[in-house]
């Protein structure tokens, strides 16, 4: 799973790289050449430099809106990070790091935050003070609650918490107004409560879990596009689940369902239906095909 997660990680950086023009930002990869610079230096990577403190001269970096650091040995977030005011983008993937200082709130103006792969037990509520920020990686740490300073921050689009050890997740999603993409596969979440989500979300990952039903309100999610529930304990889906007039995917895979109510047939949109490891009689997969004939089925 971590190798997944690593490679998500790097995916997310090579999309954070194709929004920085490497002509009028280029990137420096060491203290000395960024220090020579007549120019402001707006963008640095150490990746896999071996550190295990950041360079005292990074502070003087006061343009720096780019700083991926990922890869190192860092056991903890240096002071040196928190001079720098104008980032915008920060990766601390794959270090050694067990909290987040409270310092964090100075970075205001962080769009995107990745903390993968780190020792990291819980958020400190400080992040809620980054009201720029759009998307968080925290996958691969070992949380075991949702970071509730997360929904004091509208702004965020993405939130990534797979595999972590997540046994709780709020109910009150939805104040987190603008999140599209939500993980929290690979986690020891079981029950769901009544789950408020986000009127636009579009993406919701919650398989390789313990969950063993699905609350009716996660089908008032009309804008939901991608399901996936694959890997859980669920029996049965509501039939409510007619709500969910975008939906293109829905991942049902390994689970212990052995029908699906007549109420899928009025999902218009959807395209894919993965049922494979459920107990599902061919009758009912032929009955299934008639009432969902625009709908690929995988069983």
């Amino acid at each position: 799973m971590k190798k997944f997660i690593i490679t998500i990680s790097v995916l997310a950086m090579h999309q954070m790289n194709a929004q920085i023009d490497p002509v009028k930002y280029p990137t420096f990869t060491d203290m000395e050449s960024a220090l020579k610079s007549k120019e402001p230096v707006y963008s640095m990577s150490f990746r896999e430099k071996g550190l295990f403190n950041l360079p005292p001269d990074l502070k003087k970096m006061k343009a720096l809106f780019f700083l991926n650091i990922m890869g190192n040995h860092l056991e903890k977030m240096d002071q040196e990070l928190f001079s720098l005011t104008q980032l915008e983008i920060l990766n601390v993937n794959e270090n050694g790091i067990k909290y987040i200082p409270d310092e964090i709130g100075m970075l205001k103006n962080l769009t995107a935050f990745s903390m993968n792969l780190n020792s990291l037990t819980s958020i400190n509520p400080n992040i809620a003070q980054l009201q720029k920020l759009t998307s968080v990686h925290f996958d691969a740490n070992n949380l075991n609650v949702f970071p509730e300073a997360l929904l004091e921050i509208p702004s965020l689009e993405e939130i990534n918490l797979q595999g972590n050890q997540i046994s709780f997740v709020s109910e009150n999603l939805d104040k987190i107004k603008n999140l599209q993409y939500l993980n929290l596969s690979s986690n020891q979440i079981n029950d769901l409560g009544k789950l408020r989500l986000p009127k636009k979300i579009k993406y919701l990952e919650l398989q390789k879990n313990r969950i063993s039903e699905i609350p009716v309100t996660v089908f008032r999610a009309e804008k939901l596009e991608f399901l996936n529930l694959s890997d859980n304990m669920i029996t049965k889906i509501a039939p409510e689940v007619k709500s969910l007039k975008n939906v293109t995917s829905i991942n049902l895979a390994n689970n212990r369902i052995t029908d699906l109510p007549q109420e899928f047939q009025r999902l218009k949109n959807l395209k894919t239906l993965i049922l494979n490891g459920n107990p599902i009689t061919q009758t009912i997969l032929e009955k299934l095909k008639v009432m969902l004939p625009q709908t690929q089925i995988y069983f």
